[in-house]
């Protein structure tokens, strides 16, 4: 007969926990999304994420300088202008609000930190999509490549270490890599956003960026149903070039986020959404969850589940309570 086995003998004491603990959850391993509004005389609260804002550029920096100095990974820059087109031609200025605070952060922190930028022109459209439009309405993949290209090298110059293609048009990884190749910016990054669904839980983000979209998006983001697809689009970015892939949403996709971590042959992140950070919050100013226990519980699943960098509006606060 073998001695009786008692799996709670690891679980005695917090050392004891601590010690045999499977999945670390550290500050650099969080990634702080960040909203910056053209002319904001002030930071605007955005009332379905309740403490993000949409942020001046002197907001902007001291939110980023404090997130550092908390050791968060990196920082993710969103823009929202004042005024948009049908092209997006906010986007490719360099003057735009996104390109003006990718140089005001990259001038306030140096290397300190790695700084990333959306690219993609769901922001900056009349229309709300997130690439031109066709004479019937529908997403033009290969002009909104064109534009691509000629954004990631205006957030290269900008000063951004990683880009971040969202807008799921097919070879666009391969079209930016290009273009950074050809412009001198062989060191810029793409973080590719390989499988972006198309979900029910970006609906606060779309306040954050005062979205103008009517409709949907699934002529171009994914079908939640679909895993496979996931990992051949992975597969395609991977091979055109990407330096790191994203899964998004994390929490409904955990699955997508296991298989793709088993397979990815880069680093893999995943986006802990806005839709995913409102419930909780709700959750919390009821009284129904424990806030803390809730969010580092919600964070560690998705490392848990393969993630190597975790994008949450929680980084900052989540990482003094890690240190």
């Amino acid at each position: 007969m073998f001695p009786e086995h008692r799996p709670r003998r690891l679980r005695t004491t917090p050392a004891m926990r601590r010690l045999v603990s499977e999945t670390t959850l550290r500050p650099r391993q969080l990634i702080l999304p960040m909203f910056v509004a053209e002319g904001a005389a002030q930071p605007r609260p955005i009332a379905s994420m309740p403490g993000v804002v949409q942020h001046t550029r002197e907001s902007l920096r001291k939110a980023a300088v404090d997130a550092v100095q908390a050791g968060v990974g990196g920082l993710m820059l969103f823009g929202v202008p004042a005024t948009r087109d049908a092209v997006g031609s906010g986007a490719t200025d360099e003057n735009g609000i996104l390109n003006v605070a990718l140089r005001d952060l990259r001038s306030e922190l140096g290397d300190d930190t790695v700084l990333m930028a959306d690219t993609c022109l769901d922001e900056f459209t009349d229309h709300g999509h997130c690439g031109l439009l066709d004479a019937d309405g529908g997403v033009d993949n290969d002009a909104t490549l064109k534009v691509y290209a000629e954004m990631g090298v205006a957030q290269a110059e900008a000063g951004a270490h990683l880009l971040g293609p969202s807008g799921m048009m097919d070879g666009q990884v391969g079209v930016i890599r290009q273009a950074l190749d050809d412009a001198g910016h062989q060191d810029t990054g793409i973080l590719a956003y390989s499988a972006k669904y198309a979900s029910a839980f970006y609906g606060p983000f779309r306040e954050a960026v005062d979205s103008q979209l009517k409709g949907d998006r699934k002529s171009y983001q994914q079908d939640p149903g679909n895993a496979r697809e996931a990992l051949r689009e992975i597969e395609l970015d991977v091979a055109e070039g990407a330096d790191a892939i994203m899964i998004k949403p994390a929490l409904s996709y955990l699955d997508v986020l296991r298989a793709a971590a088993e397979v990815s042959p880069v680093p893999v992140a995943a986006y802990n959404i806005s839709g995913e950070y409102a419930m909780v919050e709700a959750a919390a100013a009821n009284g129904w969850l424990d806030r803390e226990r809730t969010i580092l519980e919600v964070l560690t699943s998705i490392r848990r589940a393969g993630a190597d960098m975790v994008l949450t509006y929680w980084a900052t606060e989540a990482a003094a309570w890690l240190d």
